[in-house]
């Protein structure tokens, strides 16, 4: 055994969030080592960007070649054995969250990896922590006040993310009892509060890009209902907070909803979003169930691409209570930064990967 504490990340490449738990990790815990788990397909990618890292790091770090969504990880039988000897914190960050996933694919990691983390998890002697890194959105479609301890089913989910996701932590919650565990909600994740760097450009980037792409002179109205809150927080401060939060031993058994405390409404996002970008302020709104339809229209059929699943984000009036996360975070004074503070940087990073893929 190494004498060193040891972490295991999954999603790592592929996952932005499991790339910054690792840099969060190698940057502020020394003595950590750090296992990945990394299917065949994303080996090569791995090894550039680990590549990257300083030397110090690099001998930090051990690639498993596995599959969080396997049997065992997709790991031999000695190398299961190995890993769960040997690990002290589980940074379970494998999920499907692309909204145009079919339910297989979320169901097989979503789901099923969840499983495989757990039953690592229940072999390994010497946990300390298993971070479930979950999502604000396993509320589904409920509105108005969501408790962070609630786990409570919608009457439908809008999409399979939502549905595999909430199956995912039921399972997690259903072994606290048996497993040191943290379970870390995040609301809908926007890129880095300094660079704007995020891994894809959807979800409110898909509103950055119909701003940027529109006519200079044209109005666009808002999809979906103006006045709800849109809850955006950067990869920065969900790393930051998380982490913070699961080295804390009163955030055993317990969950926490990683959100703006003052969200902006869907229309004061929309607003900053076309100021910086140089266009009008959107004119009225349409409401989401014609919105596909209409958005259609010549000069607004750039709307066509957004996906139904983020119309209806728009149109969800929910409230998440953070009061958990409030307690170990104010103590700390880790704040969630206003989105007024860094739409700037994410509008000039989205024009920045326009303009480079234009050059390609």
């Amino acid at each position: 055994m190494s004498p060193r504490k040891v972490a295991l990340v999954t999603g790592y490449p592929t996952s932005f969030l499991a790339v910054r738990v690792l840099d969060k990790i190698l940057r502020e815990e020394p003595d950590w080592e750090v296992r990945l788990v990394v299917q065949p397909r994303h080996l090569e990618r791995a090894a550039a960007e680990l590549a990257a890292m300083s030397p110090a790091e690099r001998e930090r770090v051990r690639v498993l070649e596995g599959d969080a969504a396997a049997m065992d990880l997709g790991l031999s039988g000695a190398e299961f054995v190995e890993l769960a000897r040997e690990v002290h914190f589980i940074h379970h960050c494998a999920a499907i969250t692309y909204l145009g996933a079919t339910k297989t694919a979320a169901e097989q990691l979503n789901v099923g990896g969840t499983r495989e983390v757990l039953e690592l998890a229940q072999e390994a002697e010497h946990l300390e922590r298993l971070v479930h890194w979950s999502t604000a959105l396993v509320s589904g479609g409920r509105r108005g006040y969501v408790l962070e301890e609630e786990l409570l089913a919608p009457s439908g989910f809008r999409n399979a993310i939502e549905e595999t996701r909430f199956r995912a932590e039921a399972i997690v919650r259903r072994k606290a009892a048996q497993i040191p565990t943290t379970i870390l909600r995040p609301s809908v994740i926007v890129g880095d509060s300094a660079t704007g760097a995020i891994d894809r450009l959807e979800g409110p980037y898909l509103l950055v890009l119909l701003m940027l792409n529109a006519p200079l002179d044209l109005r666009i109205p808002l999809p979906g209902r103006a006045e709800v809150p849109l809850n955006l927080v950067p990869i920065d401060y969900v790393v930051d907070a998380g982490f913070a939060i699961a080295s804390d031993r009163r955030s055993l058994g317990k969950t926490f909803h990683l959100v703006d405390p003052r969200p902006c409404t869907a229309r004061r996002v929309f607003e900053l979003i076309a100021r910086t970008a140089g266009r009008p302020e959107p004119r009225g709104f349409v409401p989401t169930n014609v919105a596909t339809a209409l958005l259609r229209t010549p000069g607004l059929d750039r709307f066509a691409n957004v996906p139904r699943a983020f119309l209806e984000q728009l149109a969800t009036e929910v409230v998440y209570d953070a009061r958990n996360a409030r307690e170990i975070l104010g103590e700390l004074g880790i704040e969630c930064p206003a989105f007024e503070s860094y739409v700037g940087v994410m509008v000039d990073y989205v024009r920045e990967q326009q303009t480079a893929r234009r050059g390609a």
